[in-house]
This record gives C-alpha cells, sequence and structure tokens, in this order.
C-alpha cells in the first residue's frame, strides 16, 4: 500500500507530508480497534528480539529516533506500528518556532534527507503536560532534551535542567542532545567542560536512565573524550549517531541545502562509530543513522548496538519498516546460530 501512496506523498513538500502522516496516527490512535488493529498486522512478538539495556525491556530492538514525534503527539501509534522503543523531542525550555520554511528537504536518489528545523517544538511545560495526560504504550518512551536557542551557552545546564523537571515523570529513559547541527552553538556543548555541567547537573536532579547523543562529525579523540566523561559521570548508554553536516557522494540537487543529512549515506559511519564506542565501554549503546533493512539494523548490533533507531528510513520504506527488519532479524539470528538479538550485540567486535 506505501509504494502506492508514496509518490503522492513525494509530490508534497517533505514538512507536509510528514504533518500528513502525523495526523493519519494520531487520527488512528485515537480510534482503539484501528489501534489494535495495527497492532496485529505490524507487531512481530518473538522473545529472541527481546532486549534489555539501560534499566528497560525492548520487545525488540528497532525504535523511532528523535525528530518524528517532537511534541509526543503519536506515541502509541508509533508502538502500533511495531516499534520497540521510540525517542520524542527533541524538547527545549522554551517553545520554539523553529527555523524558517522550507526547512526539510528529500534527496530520493541518495535515499537521505536533509533537515534544519532547528529544534521546532511547543516546549517543555506543554510536552511535559501532554506526556503526563497520555496514555503512553507498553513500550521504552525516551525524551530527547535539546537547548533552547535563545539560552546563553552558559546557562546551558540550567536550561537543560528545566526540561528535564518537566518531563521527568513519564520518560523512560532521557537523552542529552548537544549534537544537533540546526542550533547556533549547540556542538560547542560537546567538549567535556561544559558537557560535564550539564550531564552531572542532570544526574544530580535524579535524571536516570540518562543517555549523551554524539555528533558523527566529531574526531575520534572527541568521541572517545566523551565516552570517558559518561563513563566518569555514570551515564546509562551512548547514542551514535545524530545528523552530519558533511555532504560526501550525493547527487541530489539539494545536497547544498544546509542543515543535518540523514539517510542511506550516513550508514556506514554510524556502524563505524557505533563500534569505536562499543569498543571502548560497557555502556548499552543506542546505533543511529542509515538503518532501512535488516541488514543495516544486523550490522549496528553486530557491531555492539543493543538497540537501533530510524527515521528516514521510515520515509522511504513506510510503515511496515519495523516489521520487515524484526522479522529479517529473526532469519539473520537462526541462518548465524544466535539465540537472541543480545546474543548477537558485539558479535564482530
Amino acid at each position: 500500500m506505501y509504494e502506492t501512496l508514496k509518490p503522492l506523498l513525494f509530490q508534497l513538500p517533505a514538512e507536509t507530508a510528514h504533518t500528513a502522516v502525523h495526523s493519519l496516527l494520531r487520527g488512528a490512535q485515537s480510534v482503539p480497534p484501528v489501534l489494535a488493529g495495527l497492532d496485529r498486522w505490524y507487531g512481530v512478538d518473538d522473545e529472541r528480539l527481546r532486549v534489555r539495556a539501560f534499566d528497560n525491556e525492548f520487545p525488540n530492538p528497532v525504535g523511532v529516533a528523535a525528530g518524528f514525534d517532537k511534541n509526543a503527539h503519536v506515541p502509541r501509534g508509533l508502538a502500533a506500528l511495531g516499534f520497540g522503543h521510540l525517542e520524542v523531542g527533541g524538547v527545549t525550555a522554551e517553545r520554539q518556532p523553529g527555523n524558517p520554511k522550507p526547512r526539510m528537504f528529500r534527496l530520493p536518489e541518495d535515499e537521505a534527507i536533509i533537515n534544519r528545523m532547528g529544534f521546532n517544538n511547543d516546549g517543555a511545560d506543554a510536552v511535559g503536560a501532554r506526556l503526563d495526560a497520555s496514555t503512553l504504550p507498553d513500550v521504552p518512551v525516551g525524551v530527547n532534551i535539546g537547548k533552547s536557542k535563545s539560552t546563553p551557552l552558559d546557562e546551558a545546564a540550567d536550561d537543560y535542567l528545566y526540561t528535564y523537571e518537566r518531563v521527568a515523570d513519564a520518560g523512560d529513559y532521557f537523552v542529552v542532545n548537544v549534537s544537533s547541527p540546526n542550533t547556533p552553538g549547540l556542538r560547542d556543548l560537546q567538549h567535556s567542560d561544559a558537557l560535564a555541567e550539564i550531564l552531572t547537573t542532570l544526574r544530580e536532579a535524579g535524571a536516570s536512565p540518562l543517555l549523551v547523543k554524539f555528533s558523527p562529525d566529531l574526531s575520534r579523540e572527541g568521541v572517545a573524550a566523551g565516552v570517558d566523561l559518561a563513563e566518569e559521570i555514570g551515564l546509562d548508554g551512548v547514542i551514535a549517531v545524530n545528523t552530519t553536516t558533511e555532504r560526501d557522494g550525493l547527487s541530489h540537487p539539494s545536497r547544498v541545502e544546509d542543515g543535518g543529512l540523514s539517510g542511506a549515506p550516513l550508514r556506514d559511519r554510524a556502524t563505524d562509530t557505533v563500534r569505536f564506542v562499543a569498543e571502548r565501554t560497557d555502556l548499552p549503546v543506542v546505533g543511529v543513522g542509515g538503518v532501512f533493512t535488516a541488514e543495516d539494523a544486523y550490522a549496528k548490533i553486530r557491531a555492539g548496538a543493543s538497540v537501533v533507531q530510524l527515521y528516514t528510513g521510515m520515509v522511504y520504506r513506510g510503515p511496515s519498516i519495523a516489521t520487515e527488519i524484526n522479522r529479517g532479524l529473526l532469519e539473520l539470528l537462526e541462518r548465524d546460530g544466535f539465540d537472541s538479538v543480545a546474543d548477537a550485540v558485539g558479535a564482530d567486535l
């Protein structure tokens, strides 16, 4: 069905199509029989897919990355599509309209997206209240926390703390996002002193499980320093990676647009970063970047990812992507003689 709808959606501007899909999911989750039907159609229930990481039980390792559901409107709808977890946000302390439109661009020939959304979201007060009032799905729901654009870098820790305190009751885990390329100066917070202040502030406030998300554009030395800091502070996991500002090997004319690139061109680089992180730490790793197929997910799992996340893959492959990946993972596990996903984590290290 998606192959029939996809050409129609791709005639719309990327952000308009995204809004339309959101509306469909919101409608579906508001009708219990429809939601239950989606869950029966897309769900893959198999003990071999279950994973435990950063104090959460995941029914399968395939999740939705931050950015798809910025304002926590459709967590139940996404879970009904077969995803084993989802991450809402990025959420900022202040309500933000984001950058001027157009700010999202498809690159079909490259199976990629460039976005410069700019942390557009309803703000911590609204998103926190929505999460608290919602019936959340029976899968882990993480909250990705970013810095408000207007907040000076030297006040970032308090800004992150404000957001955390308003989403604390509903989140199953929390992610410090200091790696989006679309908020001026944000990536400067990846340097150890600034990041240490943010992470320590949140830890002291009780944020747990607490993860940090790294940029693929960090040097190996920068990633290593970030991992060492995560261990020193006692974080619960690492997410590798966010979007990239590099444009190597792209063919679509929209490659000239500013913003963060996601999708297939990031696949190998993200997997390499997962492997680099997993070789340095026993902390659980979440693998993100270029996950379109079971083979893509499996490569990150074997490189050390306990679970994976996707966003762009759903744009190009449709709502059945989690189902297809989970079924494919079962075949790959059986082929290679693993009893479970957990047994395959880090097999290539």
